[in-house]
């Protein structure tokens, strides 16, 4: 049903493409349907939020008035449905309680087992500059039974995330030499320890300092208690930890700054061997153990090694699109200083919405987890504002595309990275935007974008 406040006055016959129906996706298309905008969801996966469930597992530490927009929720409570209020959901109940019932209040405007392979104007290339605006956008498709398609567009919102995207082990951002002939002994997402086979009585190595490998080291960690020969090891880039704890106390949402407590404990009480400066290389094989080899000859052999370095966008299927983007953070360029992870925290970095995203494609946006690139810093709120501003723009109200909506918690983490080889930074020396107990102020290591961190 359309909101007569929000009705676009001048429809277009084309839809508004979506791309990806996970969290942000899908609070694109309540926007949408609240502003009367035709538009049609096009999801790779079999189901609605599909990469979620592939971290069904993993507990978010966001709490659940943080994980649902103010558009689904109005279009999901006028259907009878009633918003969980308190509590930290995992992803299954994040899907249940929420995500799936909004997908299913949609469906009539979502095509699933449909992935985007492509996206340029209507007979026009990247080189072509006459009439380029006036021309739709198309958009190609492909089946999960191979079928292709071309779909017209009005425009284009690109939420598709970065979850298909992870971050390689090698520290230089490439595979490590070996990496993927070792790949059946690594993994590249926090593994569902409930199923111990495979890592009780082990020794796992993970590889990262965000929030999704401290969830994996205290999974590990409580195998460990139980299991003395049960091992663990946590392998950060960086020459010193304190910035993995990240804020602790002073982090506002509380279930964040407990991992990282608790990481510390873990740590403290010899459950999981911490080791600094380890820069992989290399990975080789003996037997069915990986051997990761470091930067400096180090080595560390596992039976099983879980990478947890973070996710990058996939820019693959835009090669026909004008984007302006940071060469840094693949990132849209207004936004990149405001989420930069060597000088941002979440708590630091303004909402962004349509004008901050906007691109030299007119009516073309990145939202959501891939509007921030690879900085990692991204949180549900702030790609909920980005959509309603983008909608907002879309349907032809101005006015409430450049309002501003949404105040993030502080995240209690340093913004600056301090000197990558260094120990941790001083009071002088350490870049620092936000006010942290002592026992966590020092550098930001490379946090990897989590699950667990939306």
């Amino acid at each position: 049903m359309v909101d007569a406040r929000y009705a676009h006055p001048h429809p277009s016959p084309l839809p508004v493409v979506v791309i990806g129906a996970g969290p942000q996706g899908l609070a694109a298309a309540a926007h949408l349907t609240e502003r009367g905008v035709p538009f049609l969801l096009l999801e790779a996966g079999a189901g609605p939020a599909s990469a979620v469930a592939e971290w069904e597992h993993v507990r978010l530490f966001s709490a659940w008035p943080e994980l649902i927009d103010a558009a689904a929720a109005r279009h999901l409570t006028a259907r009878g449905w009633e918003a969980p209020t308190s509590g930290y959901p995992t992803g299954a109940q994040w899907i249940s309680g929420y995500l799936a019932p909004l997908a299913d209040a949609l469906s009539a405007r979502i095509r699933y087992d449909a992935r985007v392979t492509g996206v340029s104007r209507l007979g026009r290339d990247r080189l072509v500059d006459a009439g380029r605006g006036d021309q739709p956008f198309v958009v190609h498709t492909v089946s999960a039974d191979g079928a292709e398609e071309r779909i017209l567009a009005r425009a284009v919102v690109d939420a598709s995330g970065t979850w298909s995207s992870p971050s390689p082990a090698g520290a230089d951002g490439l595979p490590a030499i070996g990496e993927a002939a070792a790949a059946d002994l690594l993994s590249y997402r926090i593994p569902d320890f409930r199923d111990r086979i495979g890592f009780e009585g082990r020794h796992t190595v993970v590889i990262g300092s965000g929030h999704s490998a401290i969830t994996a080291v205290l999974a590990l960690s409580r195998m460990a208690r139980r299991d003395p020969g049960t091992r663990v090891t946590w392998a950060l880039r960086r020459a010193d930890a304190g910035g993995a704890y990240g804020g602790g106390a002073g982090d506002e949402l509380p279930a964040r700054g407990a991992l990282g407590e608790r990481a510390r404990d873990a740590v403290g009480a010899g459950l999981v061997d911490l080791v600094t400066a380890f820069r992989v290389e290399r990975i080789g094989r003996d037997g069915e153990r990986a051997v990761l080899i470091a930067e400096d000859g180090r080595t560390l052999t596992a039976d099983r090694v879980v990478v947890l370095t973070g996710f990058r966008p996939d820019l693959s299927f835009l090669g026909e699109l004008r984007l302006d983007l940071d060469p840094t953070l693949q990132a849209p360029r207004r936004i990149a200083t405001e989420i930069d992870p060597n000088v941002h925290s979440c708590g630091s970095v303004a909402a962004t919405g349509a004008a901050d995203l906007a691109q030299p494609e007119p009516d073309f946006y990145l939202v959501g987890a891939k509007s921030y690139g690879r900085a990692p810093t991204f949180l549900a709120l702030t790609g909920y504002e980005q959509v309603r501003s983008v909608v907002a723009e879309l349907a032809g109200d101005r006015a409430a595309a450049r309002r501003v909506d949404l105040v993030l918690p502080d995240t209690g983490v340093c913004g600056g990275a301090g000197l990558f080889d260094a120990p941790a930074a001083t009071a002088e020396g350490g870049g620092g935007c936000c006010s942290v107990p002592a026992a966590a102020a020092s550098g930001v290591l490379q946090i990897g974008r989590a699950p667990a961190q939306v």
